[in-house]
């Protein structure tokens, strides 16, 4: 089963070898890896030329921000499974064998999502990461615990949402699996640790500088899904989402009290 990985890179010279090598070196023996650059000048492309061997297709051109260039790298990709690996971010070793494992043994699963670890600048890991299973109530009332670079969906998912919204610039993974959900899509969670979620001042989600630009998406989520405005109550059902959330996810909350002893240790 060919799995097709897409890293987008933009200026983060500082930690794109790491991600690279961290999808290269996996032991899985049918992985295809494309790489995509909208115009980085801070070395970021002489790396890329550097593994050029091992990277299977370049795109080295313009885009409208991460998720068209992800949708121009996975127009590329071939693979039955995809994933896609911020430049930043890194794969844990036998990550996609474990996920090829779980996708052969269970045909009617199309979205897994593993666990995993956030790291600092370097790469010294922190919390440990546990998602949970999504369903789009849980989404639009705040109780989906995503881990993007610990999830992998079935190529024929991909392409029946028709990929990424270009105009979503904060939280377009989010609203791709949200879109995946609303199709029908099998969502599943495993145990094993998968990835590395890096947490520093020049990302996104440490910077914080797409907060008001994140609010305003996650209202126009909200609205998708419910087809209304949020009102007051729905306060209250985000209190109800919560304990829910458990209900369907009966590992989650296991899982945590699980990692919190094991850091306490």
């Amino acid at each position: 089963m060919k799995v097709s990985i897409v890293t987008i890179s933009y200026n983060q010279a500082q930690f794109l070898e790491q991600a690279i090598t961290s999808v290269i070196q996996q032991n899985h023996p049918d992985i295809e890896y494309i790489v995509v650059d909208a115009g980085s000048t801070d070395g970021s492309r002489e790396i890329i030329e550097t593994y050029q061997h091992k990277i299977h297709k370049a795109v080295l051109e313009k885009d409208n921000g991460a998720a068209d260039g992800l949708n121009k790298g996975f127009s590329y990709a071939t693979g039955e499974v995809f994933g896609f690996l911020n430049s930043d971010d890194e794969l844990l070793p036998d990550a996609l064998t474990k996920v090829v494992d779980f996708f052969q043994q269970h045909t009617d699963v199309d979205v897994v999502s593993g666990c995993g670890y956030f790291i600092d600048s370097n790469g010294i890991r922190s919390r440990r990461i546990i998602p949970s299973t999504l369903t789009p109530w849980l989404f639009v009332h705040a109780s989906v615990s995503i881990f993007q670079q610990g999830t992998f969906f079935r190529a024929a998912a991909f392409k029946e949402v028709q990929g990424f919204n270009i105009d979503n610039k904060t939280c377009w993974d989010g609203e791709l699996l949200l879109d995946m959900a609303i199709a029908g899509m099998t969502f599943a969670v495993i145990g094993d640790d998968l990835a590395h979620f890096r947490l520093h001042e020049a990302g996104i989600t440490g910077s914080g500088r797409l907060e008001e630009a994140y609010k305003k998406d996650m209202h126009r989520l909200f609205i998708k899904v419910m087809g209304r405005e949020r009102n007051r109550l729905d306060s209250l059902q985000d209190s109800a989402a919560r304990v829910l959330r458990g209900l369907i996810n009966p590992t989650y909350y296991a899982r945590r009290i699980m990692s919190l002893f094991t850091q306490l240790s």
